[in-house]
């Protein structure tokens, strides 16, 4: 009987043990477990920081349009690829192209003020600029019931003494395609590509189907290159 106890005992005693070990295998696995998903979460953490980090942007603007001929050409290969820009539209492009105008507005795109004959600012009287202006906004309010709030001077000529009278603000530019003058498509990419920076403001124009062509292939290269394309308002604090 006496060795029928000691055998009893020592089974019980290697129960026990076995079962300490597997517990300290299970808490040993459960720790590795956690190890793990603590690192995939860090992987996680970082792959989204990453994803949060700021892209560079840059605003597309067009100048001179609407263009009945080209104006909806641009627009329908930008609201393909996503892309918002902004035009800069004359005031004696819009009567006729009202639709057009307010086709602009609608697909998200900002419309500023080119001055109504693309005058030259400083080269005439500032009464006369202010007329010029205004009426140009008077005829985009008409039509989208807002007056736009950005101008892009021709030629780039602003002059301080209408900043009272025209509460507006000048938009230039730093990259300049030169679209217009060599209606070459391969040429206006080599210029954005060798001068685009995060930040940039690229003027264009919406008159020539060559310009079309260049600023929907400009997009496609420069989101490639991981560009987020913006209108001006979102580059400038007024």
């Amino acid at each position: 009987m006496k060795k029928v106890k000691l055998l009893i005992a020592a089974i019980m005693i290697a129960i026990i043990s076995a079962a300490a070990l597997l517990a300290a295998c299970l808490s040993k696995s459960e720790a590795r477990l956690t190890a793990a998903r603590v690192i995939a979460g860090k992987g996680m953490m970082k792959l989204v920081e990453s994803s949060m980090e700021e892209r560079p942007k840059v605003a597309l603007t067009f100048d001179d349009g609407p263009s009945r001929k080209y104006t909806p050409e641009l627009l329908d290969g930008l609201k393909e690829k996503g892309i918002h820009a902004t035009f800069f539209l004359m005031g004696k492009n819009i009567e006729g192209n009202e639709e057009l105008v307010k086709r602009i507005q609608e697909e998200g795109h900002l419309i500023g003020n080119h001055t109504y004959n693309h005058v030259q600012l400083n080269k005439i009287s500032a009464a006369l600029a202010k007329e010029e202006i205004e009426k140009t906004s008077n005829e985009i309010y008409k039509i989208t019931g807002e007056y736009p709030t950005y101008l892009r001077p021709p030629f780039g000529a602003w002059r301080k003494d209408l900043e009272l009278s025209v509460t507006m603000f000048p938009v230039m530019w730093d990259v300049d395609t030169l679209d217009w003058e060599s209606k070459n498509v391969t040429s206006v990419l080599h210029i954005v590509e060798n001068n685009v920076e995060d930040g940039s403001i690229i003027l264009m124009h919406d008159g020539y189907k060559t310009s079309v062509e260049a600023a929907l292939k400009v997009v496609d290269m420069l989101t490639e290159e991981g560009y987020d394309f913006v209108t001006v308002d979102k580059l400038m604090v007024p």
